[in-house]
């Protein structure tokens, strides 16, 4: 496929062959919304109906689906797993006025609709939600060859970019006959396909776009910028090339588009830390911890390179970071689900006894801290040896930090229930792993920075949570609450928090009821 992109929102394409055309068809089918519009445009035998019906097997996931084209009834409704699609034809509507007798603009929020010969709608069809495609014959190869111009308005702008940008990455690797499988997307903007080929080899493409900038909120900076989140997917490009590098099992970058923030990387398969029941699997949590303790031997480099002149300088985990990330408790969990709002005297408070706290964190030596160290991002590769069974993904919001974070991530897994008795053994395996290469390892100072950490991490995932849920609207997120909850009640038991502990007690006491 050749794209020779114009201005901001349109690309031309260059199809070779029918099977070209299948594949921009499923790759448009993918991005579409309800209330979209994609309106197909072109001469006689141009393509349109084939287009058209090439979208309305990838939408209901039917490669037989008939699809008759509608010249005759003008509209087709399709239940699809994505929702309604509506497929018109208007070839035979002689007055935009017509659509009212055939209610093609009523409800159409609800739907997908896919328009051959758009122009007798007049201005019928909402410019805002519109992608226009024109197809015309490729005059060098006028039995399958397409020329396709797409353009769409600011909705469709980057949706637009990344679905051409995914496909330009996709077949340059040599990946073009593979199927692509929506996997997941994640509390962020991220996310991820499968792509398997004809002979069953899979890879998976990472879609993480640049990051914009959310609103100032203190220094002039946002709160992604303060607390040291990822922008760009340098940062993975960075963090996987340096654990590869200290022979950890990282996935291989197979092609990358930096710009657009592509990545094809290598699958790692789904084969977890958790059983069938999806409780902890001791042997791998404890393999984890080992892996935990293996890096931190290492002295690491502060800056990784991501191509050539192009490097990533991992931030610190300052005291601005760990502090804003505490206060999403007073933010969100404290109005939102606590029920309580605080008056400014009790919220410095707050920021007082967790400043001390975090002279003691600061102090130590830092390391790679990747952050979400936790069964969601640890894959189990059976077939390999060692620490290498321990398969790394999402580790872009890497950090230098306490040593200690990433076995509270493990040890207190935001999604899964970690029994005392296991957390224990993980804090036994890692400190018996580095008194094996530094006898002089205090497991007990661990210990204590393990608890505030623990404190920070929790108090910092139940404002996130509530977050999810009320701005969001994501409420999925509510059923760990109870979790995350009962995990900061553990660490607040430990005596260096006794001071924030009696702070919660006065003024989170919701905290304490389902104790």
């Amino acid at each position: 496929m050749m794209d020779d992109t114009g201005t901001a929102g349109q690309h031309r394409l260059a199809l070779a062959d029918e099977a070209a055309t299948i594949r921009l068809a499923a790759d448009i089918a993918a991005i579409v919304r309800p209330g979209d519009i994609v309106a197909l445009s072109g001469h006689l035998g141009a393509g349109k109906s084939f287009f058209a019906r090439a979208m309305l097997r990838e939408l209901a996931d039917d490669p037989a689906l008939d699809a008759p084209s509608p010249t005759f009834t003008l509209v087709q409704s399709y239940d699809t797993p994505r929702g309604p699609v509506l497929h018109a034809d208007l070839y035979r509507v002689r007055s935009p006025d017509e659509l009212d007798d055939i209610g093609l603009i009523e409800d159409i929020e609800q739907a997908v609709l896919l328009v051959e010969w758009p122009d007798r709608a007049g201005s019928r069809l909402a410019a805002g939600r519109r992608l226009d495609i024109v197809l015309e014959v490729d005059p060098d190869r006028p039995e399958t060859g397409r020329i396709v111009d797409l353009a769409g308005g600011v909705l469709w702008k980057q949706r637009l970019a990344i679905a051409v940008a995914a496909r330009r990455l996709i077949d340059g690797a040599g990946w073009a006959d593979a199927r692509r499988d929506f996997m997941m997307g994640d509390a962020s903007t991220r996310a991820y396909e499968r792509l398997t080929m004809p002979g069953g080899t899979t890879a998976v493409l990472m879609i993480s776009p640049p990051r914009p900038d959310g609103p100032p909120i203190r220094m002039g900076k946002s709160y992604s910028a303060i607390a040291h989140l990822a922008e760009t997917v340098d940062a993975f490009v960075a963090m996987d090339r340096g654990l590869r590098s200290l022979g950890y099992s990282a996935p291989e970058i197979l092609a990358e588009d930096l710009e657009s923030g592509l990545l094809l990387i290598e699958d790692l398969g789904g084969e977890g830390v958790l059983d069938a029941e999806r409780r902890p699997i001791v042997e791998r949590y404890e393999a984890s911890a080992r892996l935990l303790a293996d890096l931190h031997r290492h002295t690491l480099p502060a800056i990784l390179p991501v191509a050539e002149g192009r490097d990533h300088a991992i931030p610190e985990y300052d005291r601005q970071a760990l502090a804003i990330e505490t206060e999403l408790m007073l933010d969100w969990y404290g109005p939102h689900i606590a029920g309580v709002t605080l008056p400014a005297v009790t919220q410095a408070e707050f920021g007082r006894i967790w400043n001390k706290l975090f002279d003691e964190i600061l102090a130590a030596p830092s390391t790679w801290t990747l952050r979400d160290f936790h069964s969601p991002n640890l894959i189990w590769l059976h077939e390999r040896e060692g620490l290498g069974r321990i398969g790394l993904i999402d580790f872009q919001d890497a950090v230098l930090g306490h040593p200690a974070y990433d076995l509270v991530s493990l040890g207190q897994d935001a999604r899964v229930d970690v029994p005392a008795a296991l957390e224990l053994r993980l804090l036994a395996a890692y400190g018996s792993a580095r008194r094996s290469d530094a006898p002089e390892f205090d497991l007990a100072q661990f210990a204590r920075a393990y608890a505030i950490l623990g404190a920070q991490r929790n108090t910092k995932i139940a404002g996130i949570f509530a977050r999810l849920d009320k701005r969001d609207g994501k409420p999925v997120y509510l059923k760990h609450l109870p979790r995350i909850e009962a995990y900061l009640r553990r660490n607040l038991e430990h005596p260096a928090l006794e001071e924030l502990k009696a702070w919660y007690e006065a003024h989170m006491p919701k905290l304490f009821e389902t104790a």
